[in-house]
């Protein structure tokens, strides 16, 4: 594992230098390609070095996140084209990918708790470094104190388990079981702001509609994955306690999910729909990990994946038509199958796969997810029904209303999609389905 930590460690002077730019972009595609091919022990923790190491939940969100960041850059040519502070927006990236790498791989909980929070400076400098509004400010401080809120009881929590057990691996919490209310709440309670769950959720549209592009793919890619990992690991020692309360964030997060779905339907800007779907998606991933089961524990995972590959390519599409119209309103974004009819080709592909159409992940995951939800109890099929239907429905009107309609009038020149944009399409949408190929590695690993 500290092999791909000293490659990012030594792309840090590739920054520095002058048009690296592309040249920084392909070495996160080579590192992807160099980790991808590690050799990975499903049933345990392998590739061990020191306080590191990973097992398939943090194989494939470190996989993800290498390959959201490499998009990340060709998402972000804009910055190149007009020299906007380049040398620091890529080292920016190398740092968020740092952290992020840490988190994924830590064994020790401290440890992981300090790159958990760490990743939130190079996200808040891409918001308020890159942004276009100067609301950004005001996002920014949402989403920091949001987080740190609810990290300061984390942080607690994590002390008390090392006092009483004298250790913070990962790997060894699982043969203890905390049956404490207030131990429960915060240890919780930060990953589900991250996630975030309905309640918590107002820091993530803002963030999203105020970020660049590159800030709302990495949001949406690998951020809202945090709060999922966390639950994952965190849950393990937690049985008895989340037993008895778990039931109480299922209600919220289905509740929340059918109502923020309602809510997609009267939005009219293009990426506050698209973040606003991300936060009904993951309600699905937080109830299917409170239901403690198998089936929910895949299908979370699964979702997390196949949602962080589908939303981040969406943002990518709201922002080339934003290059081109610079604007996100869904009134002025409408008629685009005139200009770019290859682009509506895209936007279909993706926007099918969140609403979970075959072959994509989204759909495994929300099966999975499906099925454990109605095995806990029988009366979540009402709302999975309604998040289900809903889904489908604010991505149809999505669709339609970009696509179609009369375009507007006072577009005085417009250009189609250039090669960089349509592989940057291809690169999330091609993993997002054809990993179902492999889904036997994805499913069966516990």
């Amino acid at each position: 594992m500290m092999k791909i930590f000293f490659l990012l460690i030594f792309m840090i002077p590739l920054c520095l230098k002058k048009n690296m730019f592309w040249l920084v972009q392909m070495s996160f595609f080579m590192m992807m390609f160099f980790f991808m091919n590690l050799t990975i022990n499903i049933l345990n923790y392998s590739n061990l070095s020191y306080m590191m190491g990973c097992d398939i939940i943090s194989f494939g969100l470190i996989l993800l996140s290498i390959w959201i960041c490499s998009l990340m850059i060709m998402a972000s040519e804009k910055l190149y084209k007009y020299k906007y502070f380049v040398k620091f927006f890529l080292l920016n990236i190398i740092f968020l990918m740092l952290m992020l790498y840490l988190t994924f791989s830590m064994m020790d909980l401290f440890m992981f708790y300090m790159y958990f929070e760490g990743s939130l400076i190079p996200t808040l400098m891409l918001i308020v470094g890159w942004g276009y509004q100067p609301e950004r400010i005001q996002a920014g401080l949402y989403l920091l104190f949001y987080t740190l809120f609810v990290s300061l009881p984390l942080l607690i929590g994590i002390f008390y388990i090392f006092n009483s057990m004298n250790s913070l691996k990962i790997y060894f919490l699982k043969f203890y079981d905390y049956n404490m209310y207030l131990l429960y709440f915060s240890m919780i309670l930060a990953f589900l702001v991250k996630m975030p769950m309905y309640f918590v959720h107002l820091w993530l549209p803002k963030a999203h509609v105020e970020a660049p592009v590159s800030g709302s793919m990495i949001l949406a890619g690998i951020m809202l994955k945090l709060g999922g990992y966390g639950l994952l690991r965190v849950m393990i020692f937690m049985e008895s306690v989340s037993l008895k309360l778990n039931f109480l964030f299922i209600i919220i997060s289905l509740v929340g999910g059918f109502y923020i779905s309602l809510k997609c339907l009267c939005q009219v800007d293009l990426k506050s729909l698209i973040a606003y779907s991300s936060v009904a998606h993951m309600g699905l991933v937080i109830g299917g990990i409170m239901t403690l089961n198998y089936w929910g524990y895949l299908g979370s995972y699964v979702l997390m994946i196949g949602h962080g590959l589908c939303s981040s390519g969406m943002f990518c599409l709201a922002n080339i038509n934003y290059e081109r119209l610079s604007s996100r309103s869904l009134f002025i974004n409408k008629g685009m199958m005139n200009f770019m009819p290859s682009m509506s080709l895209w936007w279909f592909l993706l926007l099918s796969a969140a609403m979970a159409a075959p072959p994509s992940l989204n759909l495994m995951g929300e099966i999975s997810l499906i099925n454990s939800l109605v095995s806990w109890s029988w009366m979540t099929m009402l709302m999975l029904m309604l998040i289900s239907f809903f889904s489908a429905g604010y991505s149809l009107y999505l669709y339609s209303y970009t696509q179609h309609g009369m375009y507007n009038m006072s577009l005085y020149s417009f250009y189609t999609g250039v090669s960089r944009e349509y592989l940057l399409l291809i690169l999330h949408w091609f993993p997002l389905n054809i990993l179902i190929l492999k889904i036997d590695y994805l499913m069966i690993w516990f």
